[in-house]
């Protein structure tokens, strides 16, 4: 077999010759993982690291044309809110002839690592990859890849090709503004799990609280590991925030810290939470404690009073990635490398100390996004 030479320079030889073994040893572990060793092929992955080894098992298909297959990586399957984006880029499919592939990364680097690996090895038609906090080795990878790259629900100035989302900073920020305009002083900050989008939340509302002169550290209450830039290896289902975490996370600052009057939730689902810690312990909303979540999921505008939120645009991020893609693909210019949807502050009765009868602001951002699906 020929010792391709990958766009890092390594060969498989190379590869081999690190981790100690025969090209063809190297060769069915990358095809077929499960056909080695875990030991083995832990060897193996760690040299293609080291070599920044490329291999395509679609050489042919490569040098001639694209596939038809779309990678999507996106970090949960079981969150509504990438369940929302992914509806979003099948949504935007249509009649192009392009089929998608979901690829589950857990929160994990070094699990998206693999993934787009192994997707760049069957010679993508484009990649769609959630978040801007991708390892070295994977932003190599993405930057290297023969076809469109697409990041999505974050922003950065420094995108691999072309990015669309929102800042996690700036619509933490204005709610968290919001709670202060509406009266607040002593705001918490509720998280399960953290990831560098919930960390990008915390900041925001850690610099509204410092320029008003109201940040309280003792107010901040987590669910999860606290291990800022570390990876922690893949997240399961029950790490995810509940309505229990949430309520549990409220009465634990109802018992240290009785004089708190509002929280800001790093999810909605945690804003319900904290909703049933105030009915359990008789604490009226919003009178005496405010409640402001993070996503806007219907729920919010159901619940009894009517819960305030960030507002995302989820679908809209997958479905523009897609129609993204779809235009690179027909010969099109990628247009602006970075598409700001922006954010709502949906201002309902949970923060309505006042009782002004609060609407919605739209925050930073382009212009509205298509209807909401």
């Amino acid at each position: 077999m020929k010792n391709r030479r990958s766009k890092g320079g390594a060969t498989i030889a190379d590869v081999a010759a690190r981790a100690g073994v025969s090209p063809i040893t190297v060769s069915r572990a990358l095809r077929f993982p499960g056909q080695v060793s875990a030991a083995l092929r832990a060897e193996i992955e760690k040299a293609v690291r080291e070599l920044d080894y490329m291999p395509n098992l679609s050489a042919r298909a490569l040098a001639s044309r694209r596939t038809n297959l779309v990678g999507v990586l996106i970090p949960s399957l079981s969150q509504n809110i990438f369940t929302d984006v992914v509806r979003g880029v099948y949504d935007g499919v249509g009649e192009s002839g392009l089929r998608v592939e979901v690829a589950n990364t857990r929160y994990d680097a070094d699990l998206e690592e693999r993934a787009v690996a192994e997707m760049l090895r069957h010679a993508p038609a484009a990649l769609i990859i959630s978040g801007v906090d991708q390892s070295p080795a994977t932003r190599r990878m993405l930057e290297g890849a023969d076809c469109p790259v697409v990041q999505i629900m974050d922003l950065t100035d420094r995108p691999v090709q072309k990015i669309i989302g929102f800042s996690q900073f700036g619509a933490a920020q204005s709610m968290t503004e919001h709670l202060v305009l509406s009266g607040y002083r002593r705001i918490g900050f509720l998280a399960a799990w953290m990831n560098s989008r919930s960390y990008a939340r915390m900041d925001g509302y850690q610099f509204a609280l410092e320029e008003a002169g109201l940040f309280d550290p003792e107010l901040i209450a987590m669910a999860g590991p606290n291990d800022r830039g570390s990876n922690p290896g893949p997240v399961a289902d029950h790490q995810f925030a509940t309505a229990r975490m949430g309520r549990d996370l409220t009465m634990d600052l109802f018992d240290r810290r009785p004089d708190i009057d509002a929280v800001f939730c790093n999810t909605d689902v945690l804003a319900i939470g904290a909703l049933f810690a105030c009915n359990a312990k008789g604490v009226a909303v919003p009178r005496d404690f405010g409640i402001a979540g993070f996503n806007d999921f219907d729920y919010m505008e159901a619940a009894h009073p009517g819960l305030s939120s960030v507002r995302t645009y989820r679908w809209q991020c997958g479905n523009q990635a897609m129609l993204a893609v779809r235009e690179q693909l027909a010969g099109g210019e990628i247009g602006k490398p970075v598409v700001d949807l922006g954010f709502g502050i949906m201002q309902r009765a949970s923060t309505d100390r006042f009782g002004a009868g609060l609407g919605s602001t739209r925050g930073a951002g382009a212009a509205e996004p298509a209807a909401l699906n």
